[in-house]
Parts: C-alpha cells; sequence; structure tokens
C-alpha cells in the first residue's frame, strides 16, 4: 500500500482523564489521497515544539471516513510527546506518515475465508485501556461487512473507559474493572462472557499480558485469534528494528508485518 505524508487540519479535541480523542481532516487543498485505511492499522505523528521528543508516535487509527477525508486517534497522554498532542487546538496542523503496518482481517459479508469466520458466528473484540483504539474502527468496517461483535473491555476504574458509548452503538459491551467500580471485578479473560457464551473468532489490543492471556484463553478453546501488537516503535518503516518480535518464521519487524497476527505466527508461551 502506497504511503503518504502530510498535514492534517485538527477539527475537535475531546479530552477526558488521560485520554483524548483527536478529530483530524486532510484539506482539499493538500491534494492528497486519502486511502482505504484498514483496520489496525497506524501512523507515525511528528510532534513539534516538543524538545525532547526526537521522533514520530506511533498512533493507531481510531476511526476514518474516506467521504469526510476524517480520521481520529485516540490518544493516552503518558509522556511529553503525548502531552504534547493532547494539547492541540482546534485549526492546528498535525504531520502524518500513512498508512502503516498490516491490519485485522475483516471478511467481506458471506465469505468463508480461511478464518472460517461468516456472518451467523459470533466475534468477540477485546481490548484493555487505550488498547481499545484499533477496535472502533475494526467494529465499524466488521458492522459493515454484516457482522456485529460484542466487546469486552478491562481497564483499571470505572474514570479509565473512554468513548465506549459508540462501542455500545454497534454491539453489546461488557466491562471489567481491577477495582470493581465498573462492570465486574477483576480483569478481562476473568469475565463470566467467556464462560457462557462460545465465540468463533476473538480479535484483542492491549498490554502484553492482558493479549497473552486473552491468546491463552483462545487457544485453550480452539478460538482463532488475532492481536495488535503495542511494540515500540521509531521509524514506522521497518527500518529502525526496535520493534522486532520473535515469531516462527523468524525476527519480525511489527511495523511492517503487524502489527496485527494471529496468534498461531507467535512464539508467545501460551
Amino acid at each position: 500500500m502506497k504511503k503518504y505524508i502530510s498535514d492534517w487540519t485538527v477539527k475537535e479535541n475531546v479530552c477526558t482523564h488521560s485520554c483524548c480523542l483527536l478529530k483530524l481532516r486532510l484539506d482539499e487543498e493538500e491534494q492528497t489521497i486519502f486511502p482505504d485505511f484498514i483496520p489496525g492499522q497506524f501512523v507515525q505523528v511528528l510532534v513539534e515544539n516538543s524538545p525532547s521528543t526526537f521522533l514520530r508516535r506511533p498512533i493507531s487509527v481510531h476511526f476514518a471516513d474516506k467521504s469526510k477525508r476524517e480520521l481520529w486517534l485516540l490518544i493516552q497522554a503518558i509522556g511529553e510527546g503525548t502531552r504534547k498532542l493532547s494539547e492541540l487546538k482546534p485549526g492546528e496542523k498535525l504531520n502524518l506518515i500513512y498508512p502503516l503496518g498490516r491490519g485485522f482481517t475483516v471478511p467481506k459479508k458471506n465469505e468463508n475465508i480461511d478464518l472460517q469466520i461468516n456472518s451467523d458466528k459470533k466475534l468477540l473484540l477485546i481490548g484493555g485501556g487505550v488498547g481499545v483504539a484499533p477496535l472502533f474502527y475494526l467494529a465499524c468496517c466488521l458492522l459493515k461487512s454484516g457482522y456485529r461483535p460484542d466487546f469486552l473491555f478491562g481497564a483499571r476504574s470505572k474514570d479509565h473507559f473512554f468513548n465506549i458509548q459508540a462501542f455500545e452503538k454497534i454491539g453489546k459491551l461488557y466491562l471489567t474493572t481491577e477495582d470493581g467500580t465498573c462492570g465486574e471485578k477483576g480483569f478481562v479473560t476473568q469475565h463470566s462472557i467467556l464462560k457462557s457464551t462460545k465465540y468463533d473468532f476473538v480479535y484483542t489490543c492491549g498490554p502484553k499480558p492482558m493479549m497473552q492471556a486473552v491468546a491463552k484463553y483462545a487457544r485453550q478453546n480452539d478460538i482463532p485469534c488475532e492481536v495488535s501488537l503495542e511494540n515500540t516503535m521509531a521509524c514506522g518503516i521497518g527500518v529502525c528494528l526496535c520493534c522486532v518480535e520473535k515469531t516462527k518464521k523468524g525476527n519480525s519487524c511489527v511495523c511492517t508485518e503487524g502489527p496485527v497476527f494471529n496468534i498461531n505466527q507467535l512464539l508467545w508461551q501460551i
């Protein structure tokens, strides 16, 4: 897929607690093609006016609307670079390299592909913390293809969920919190829905220990599963090699051969 680099205009910045939702627009005068983003892909963001931020920041695509030339990024402010991004105001510019990486598998309606998903089967999207970021666009694309997935999200407390109302409009939402302030108390893999419902495919993104636990659940129950890795990335194009993950075919750059992998490709001890 062809890569682009251009300036986007901040249309809106909605912040709450430690997260912000940046809504960007690619202006017509940029004369740049708005690509067909695949859910699970990411962009490399240039952080300006931040002396200690030397490298671009990889941010998952939260939502993309080609007709409106609009792109949403869900950002957690955990360092100077992401904090600068969370402070952007409408009208300001943000330089992106896009679209990057390999995304999730989204079968077309009634298409019986090798992942053996069809519109009669139950799909589950599991997210932890800001790991829900790529799952919203995935859910929107699944919905267009005739699927209505379930969601299972986990966070430290109720204050750490963001934009979950948007997910509720698409499918059933189940929540867990470590402190029990919302949903069931515990981790996502401890939620009762996993015992009462048989799922046919699982997609997940979040902290690595959580994804490994989800992968273990999927493997034990013979459920196909894709994970979106969040390895540290610097270049985003497979040059710096800092995001390498060991896979069955050798060392793989997560930024180019991922970030989405089928769990059968990984060497996780699950």
